[in-house]
């Protein structure tokens, strides 16, 4: 049996570069297929636009304890109500699910860090990829995987604080 032998064709360096790069974008575009799209661009399982978008209430700061007056006008008065709390430490979910009990959540959706901004049924929504949360923040609905992260409260005289 012979072998014969069959150069193989070298390939310049911009060859070579054009490739590569060819390669990586397939390989990018792959990724961002499978991923579901940009944090900030709403895929197909984005939620419907009739989502009630949440209002949001004043709130004071004194070093990392955050204070919300909650009185008959504000919109966290009734139970169910829900409202986004504005700060210098960051952006929070506010829900009233209960007399006298409230919840503080971090308003950064779990699955790719969008701001969680709606509120339907109990439940807030993201407006990037649609996963909702319960009013403590467990995921009742993906693509998020993780629960938004709780904040201890405390409600006394009309305000309520928590400690980020």
């Amino acid at each position: 049996m012979k072998i014969s032998y069959v150069p193989l064709k070298l390939r310049t360096r911009r060859e070579f570069c054009a490739d590569a790069c060819q390669a990586a974008s397939l390989l990018a575009l792959g990724a961002v297929a499978a991923c579901g799209g940009s944090s900030t661009a709403p895929s197909s399982s984005a939620p419907p636009s009739s989502v009630p978008q949440l209002g949001t209430v004043a709130a004071s700061v004194a070093g990392r304890v955050v204070s919300v007056s909650v009185d008959a006008a504000s919109a966290l008065a009734s139970v169910g109500s829900a409202a986004l709390v504005q700060t210098s430490l960051g952006t929070f979910l506010v829900a009233h699910p209960a007399v006298d009990t409230f919840t503080a959540l971090t308003a950064t959706c779990t699955h790719e860090g969008c701001g969680v901004t709606g509120f339907s049924n109990s439940r807030f929504v993201c407006p990037c990829h649609g996963s909702q949360y319960t009013t403590s923040g467990a995921v009742v609905v993906g693509p998020a995987t993780r629960a938004l992260q709780q904040y201890p409260t405390q409600f006394v005289n009309g305000v309520l604080t928590f400690t980020v």
